[in-house]
């Protein structure tokens, strides 16, 4: 997403005529339905004052394109400025820009990380030159259309109120300054020569609008990724909070290693980077011979974790590094270098079987070691025995002797990189109050479904590309088939849906197991692990009545320890149990809700509480005979008017709703042209445009499924090579519509009466997905109809 993009010329002319703060403040409200504060107006109106000076430079092309406020894909961090065009080998070319406020910076010890005032105080972050590489690195990884064209990505970083460049520009940080210059106040003309070297000619192939809109590839799973982080490579780059956090663990490593005791506590919510961080750290400090484990609670991820190590260590090496949190009951003081310990909301009291040994969990592993690491996110917090709070941390440290240092994570990863939809979650199950009141302008799948059976379809839909989506629920079933392997734990008689718990054979190892998509989990085998898509059953202990959430834990499972213990201390407490409780069964289906990386799919056993998500799902996606022209065609961000209201082939092109299936042929469909969209000022419009979706997976290394795609209508010319879409009309009569698809052309020709005629056409799938196969055609060609060029996703 992008908040600003316009021409050098254009920008420049909005600056001048101080509107450029107002024009960003404008979009910024309407595309991600916030207001911005007084501080980051008056930010952009500082720097880019500066910026509009440094292009002015007339050997930059007036017609290079500006883009401001890119939204990186799957994270929610943004690149400042972004100068685009070809350099001097006509190469497609975007130059990466972070901008800076800073007036001075303090050098430290850690890599890629400075010292300077931030807010009201000296704080340690990122080193700008080391932002700026690692931003055009995630753009690079996670863009196909970057990599597959070529698209050059140089960065760079301008403080441009910072008046002696020593600290910033210090050896130090040769690797970083090396791979992306910084240009401080003084050298505002070098900065304009670094532009105009890197751009010489105009952006002529709207090379913005290409990556904005490119093929984005999915991202990558820890689990998945172990194998080669436990070989060194680096498989994650940490950006922002992540570095810092590190680099800080790092640094304190080094400064027990020559005596006393630290404890570093980092907080951060669901996806963002707990576990990438803690496990880079555990294979980073192994490989310095210092003595280190990765220690959990929940044994579902180290069983994940050690199960993706099989086969590439022993068998000892591999449960050396992994550990449970009960593992340090008799360990002697500092036998640990370091100890680091995820997901350490879900710490208890004591440890064993019962509950009954040792003092406290927190206290014997900041004692086993010199340094202890505790990724926390206290809303994770799912049974009445978690203690893992920061306060309890911070206790048990001072008890030790051990000094305390607390850091945060903020960088998304988990639901396509959105606070927004983390925010409207906290807001919906009414855990918090936020201002995401709805799913507006939220780039994240939720859907709710009013059967379950078509939300398993839907989860099953999703499994097949990747084994990557998995149902969950809320403890609200007894598990039968524990003891009876035939029976069904989660019936709904009425939706012919019936379902097992994970099954007891596959253990913590559900969330990976090949057949596991057919049983339902709960939160002790999914938390601390991630899917693309997680469907989640909502239980009778979470309802809605008459707006307000009512919990109630006497609606789970008996076999559910998580809210062991409640009844007595009901009895005890009653206000202290419901409260508890209350947090417990939120917290619960706040993590179960964000597993999924691009998607959540919903069913609640209530009708009220299905409504009340639902009416969120709709306000989102506009559902309903009554929807504005613009709701109607869900996912087309583009100015969309009715046939009447249209200016045909001058300002608008039709949209033909063709449901183009990537895939097989699809169901025969009548072309249907009521709504018009009003293309970019960049795209000429043509008489032979028009504007479709794609669906399906099959060409998803070029088209995301469900992408809107602008096509050429009737191409001439040769289709050899060229993504078209094809209509079949041997399947329906002619007058009722044919049937479409969209496939990657090729064609056999021979000789035949002195000219050259196709013998056999091939439409091939461009897909990283699992069970598509080419399209052959030898003896139905007369009936095959080309009507269609792609030519790009809008």
């Amino acid at each position: 997403m992008l908040v600003y993009n316009a021409t050098k010329q254009q920008f420049i002319d909005d600056v001048r005529a101080n509107v450029i703060t107002d024009t960003i403040n404008n979009e910024v409200a309407r595309r991600l339905n916030r207001n911005s504060p007084r501080n980051e107006m008056l930010s952009w109106e500082n720097s880019l004052r500066f910026m509009m000076s440094a292009l002015l430079d007339e050997g930059i092309p007036a017609s290079a394109g500006v883009a401001i406020e890119y939204n990186i894909p799957l994270t929610n961090r943004r690149v400042d400025f972004i100068l685009t065009g070809k350099n001097p080998q006509r190469a497609d070319t975007a130059v990466i820009i972070e901008l800076k406020q800073w007036e001075s910076v303090e050098v430290t010890k850690k890599d890629a990380i400075v010292k300077t005032r931030l807010g009201k105080g000296v704080r340690e972050t990122n080193h700008p030159s080391y932002q700026a590489w690692s931003y055009a690195d995630l753009i690079n990884d996670y863009n196909e259309t970057v990599r597959l064209e070529s698209i050059q990505l140089m960065p760079c970083a301008y403080l441009h109120n910072m008046k002696q460049g020593d600290a910033i520009n210090d050896a130090f940080y040769s690797h970083h300054t090396g791979r992306a210059p910084v240009f401080i106040s003084p050298d505002a003309l070098k900065l304009s020569a670094f532009l105009s070297q890197h751009i010489k000619y105009g952006d002529s192939d709207n090379i913005m609008y290409r990556i904005e809109h490119g093929v984005i590839k999915p991202s990558k799973n820890l689990a998945d990724a172990l194998a080669s982080m436990m070989d060194g490579n680096a498989e994650f780059l940490m950006i922002d909070e992540q570095k810092l956090v590190y680099e800080t663990a790092l640094d304190l490593a080094h400064r027990v290693a020559k005596g006393g005791k630290q404890c570093l506590i980092v907080k951060g919510g669901p996806g963002t980077g707990k576990s990438v961080v803690a496990i880079n750290l555990l294979v980073e400090l192994t490989k310095r011979e210092m003595m280190t484990q990765y220690v959990s609670r929940n044994s579902a991820p180290r069983e994940v974790f050690k199960k993706r190590l099989t086969g590439t260590r022993k068998k000892t090496h591999i449960d050396n590094l992994f550990k449970g949190s009960g593992s340090y009951v008799n360990a002697e003081p500092d036998t640990f270098h370091a100890l680091i310990v995820d997901e350490a909301h879900r710490l208890n009291e004591k440890s064993g079987m019962y509950q009954n040994l040792g003092e406290s969990q927190i206290k014997e592993i900041i004692a086993a070691s010199r340094l202890s690491i505790f990724f926390i996110d206290e809303a994770q917090r799912v049974t009445l025995k978690d203690v893992g709070t920061v306060e309890e941390v911070r206790r048990r440290a001072a008890e030790c002797g051990a000094e305390v240092s607390e850091l945060e994570l903020a960088s998304q990863f988990r639901c396509n990189g959105s606070d927004g939809y983390l925010a409207w979650l906290d807001h919906a199950l009414q855990i918090r109050t936020t201002a995401n009141t709805d799913l507006e302008g939220i780039d994240y799948d939720f859907q709710v479904f009013d059967d379950p059976s078509a939300l398993r379809r839907a989860i099953l839909d999703k499994n097949r590309k990747a084994n990557k989506a998995r149902m969950v629920a809320g403890y609200c079933w007894p598990w039968a088939s524990k003891k009876d392997k035939h029976a069904m734990d989660i019936v709904f008689p009425e939706y012919g849906f019936a379902a097992q718990w994970n099954l007891d054979d596959d253990g913590m190892l559900w969330a990976i197991a090949d057949a596991s998509v057919e049983q339902v989990g709960c939160i002790h085998t999914c938390q601390g692990l991630e899917f693309d898509y997680v469907g989640v059953i909502i239980g009778d202990d979470f309802v809605i009545r008459d707006g307000r959430v009512v919990t109630d834990a006497a609606k789970r499972a008996s076999q559910d320890r998580s809210v062991h213990g409640y009844k007595t201390l009901l009895k005890q407490e009653p206000a202290h149990a419901r409260k508890l409780a209350d947090q417990i069964i939120k917290n619960t289906y706040r993590t179960l809700m964000t597993r999924g990386q691009k998607g959540c799919y919903v069913y609640a056993t209530d009708p009220e509480t299905r409504e009340y998500f639902a009416a969120f799902a709709h306000e989102s996606a506009g559902h309903g005979e009554d929807a504005a022209p613009e709701e109607a065609l869900d996912g087309l961000h583009l100015p969309i008017v009715t046939r009447d209201e249209a200016v045909p082939f001058e300002r608008h092109v039709p949209v033909y709703d063709l449901s183009i299936a990537a895939g097989e042929f699809s169901e025969a469909q009548i072309a249907y042209t009521e709504r018009w969209v009003e293309l970019p000022d960049h795209v000429r419009i043509s008489p032979d445009l028009f504007v479709s979706r794609v669906v399906g997976e099959s060409m998803n290394r070029r088209i995301p499924n469900g992408a809107w795609c602008l096509f050429r209508a009737n191409p001439g010319g040769t289709r050899q090579g060229k993504v078209v879409v094809v209509q079949h009309r041997s399947i329906e009569d002619p007058d009722y519509g044919g049937s479409f698809t969209i496939k990657l052309y090729q064609s056999e020709k021979i000789e035949a009466y002195g000219e050259f005629v196709n013998q056999r056409i091939v439409l091939k799938p461009q897909t990283n997905a699992f069970g598509y196969k080419d399209i052959v055609l030898e003896d139905e060609l007369e009936d095959l109809k080309v009507i269609g060029e792609f030519l790009s996703v809008l």
